[in-house]
């Protein structure tokens, strides 16, 4: 972070505010973990904070300190839209573009509040008075981190350090990912110092499986294709499999790294239905040089980073994988030999 931009904050902070976090729409870990550190470093440096969640999250996520409480917009929308409108500074945590939030979008942009971005993802809206993103980032947490420590280290505590961990652990793949960085390193170093139990954290997020998330793998696993001639594989999971197995919101969470970790694939897809929404969703996971980003923006009006996007299709599951296929058709030079 330069020096203008802390001194943007330190401003913009000096004296008490009335403040709101929100995190994007379905919150990870990173979103979450980003909203709730802050929360409690604005919190213990005088502010009124609060954290108002679009929608629900996934039960993995339950542990969290701090999280209960969180509003959530879907449950409570008239409080929620009070609140916004009488802060004086609404921080978006996770995303760029305001889209991200559904059906806060308008609230939000109409809002008098001064606006804060905090974010890692590419192309950043202009939405926002102050806009602290870089996309070399692998986590927002990471961020919030290099923030709290700049403007006061000293309030760095337990439930912070846990919050960060947990969204940088989660957004990095456990530290696999390529944006995990010597700077990732001696940032979780210095949350273990402040309290953060790395172990006990990768158990609440990855050792709380029921019995119905573990079959549904299984059934994603055996959906899994490999393309002819090219080192892809993709998932898909209809809405009528997703009922066999009682499915619950984040229990596809991490199915596409499965594909990832055979040997020798450099892309892995998973498209999964949805009938309520009446879309399909699909994530993006690659190695090396294939920018899943500008794929996923090129041709399912999605995005995030090189290595980890998101994208969304309107047409049918059996239309949606047509359409995955003969664009990476169209792509194939794109990997390496």
């Amino acid at each position: 972070m330069n020096r203008q931009l802390l001194e943007s904050f330190k401003t913009v902070l000096i004296v008490p505010k009335k403040i709101i976090i929100i995190p994007h729409k379905n919150p990870d870990g990173d979103a979450l973990g980003s909203s709730l550190a802050l929360q409690c470093f604005l919190s213990k440096t005088g502010h009124n904070v609060q954290v108002i969640s679009p929608n629900e999250y996934p039960e993995f996520l339950n542990w969290m300190p701090g999280q209960d409480n969180i509003i959530k917009f879907s449950q409570a929308p008239e409080q929620s839209t009070q609140l916004i409108k009488a802060a004086d500074i609404v921080f978006t945590l996770d995303y760029n573009q305001l889209s991200r939030i559904d059906a806060m979008e308008s609230i939000v942009a109409e809002s008098k509040a001064q606006k804060i971005m905090i974010d890692h993802h590419q192309n950043p809206g202009d939405y926002a008075f102050i806009t602290y993103s870089d996309a070399t980032i692998g986590s927002t947490c990471e961020m919030v981190f290099e923030l709290i420590y700049a403007i006061d280290s000293t309030q760095l505590d337990k439930v912070i350090a846990t919050c960060l961990y947990t969204g940088i652990m989660t957004d990095t793949g456990s530290f696999r990912f390529q944006s995990t960085t010597a700077r990732t390193h001696q940032i979780v170093s210095q949350l273990i110092e402040q309290g953060a139990e790395p172990h006990l954290i990768h158990q609440n997020i990855y050792d709380t499986y029921s019995f119905n998330r573990l079959q549904l793998l299984g059934n994603a696993l055996s959906n899994l294709k490999k393309i002819e001639g090219l080192p892809v594989v993709y998932i898909s999971l209809s809405q009528k499999e997703l009922n066999q197995n009682k499915f619950k919101k984040g229990d596809t969470e991490g199915f596409v790294n499965y594909g990832l970790s055979l040997l020798g694939i450099s892309l892995a897809v998973i498209m999964i239905e949805n009938e309520t929404e009446k879309i399909i969703k699909m994530s993006f996971r690659s190695k090396g040089t294939f920018d899943v980003n500008q794929f996923a923006k090129k041709y399912f009006g999605g995005g995030g980073h090189i290595n980890a996007a998101g994208g969304v299709s309107r047409s049918s599951l059996d239309k949606t994988i047509e359409h995955f296929l003969s664009s990476i058709a169209k792509e194939k030079s794109q990997f390496d030999d």
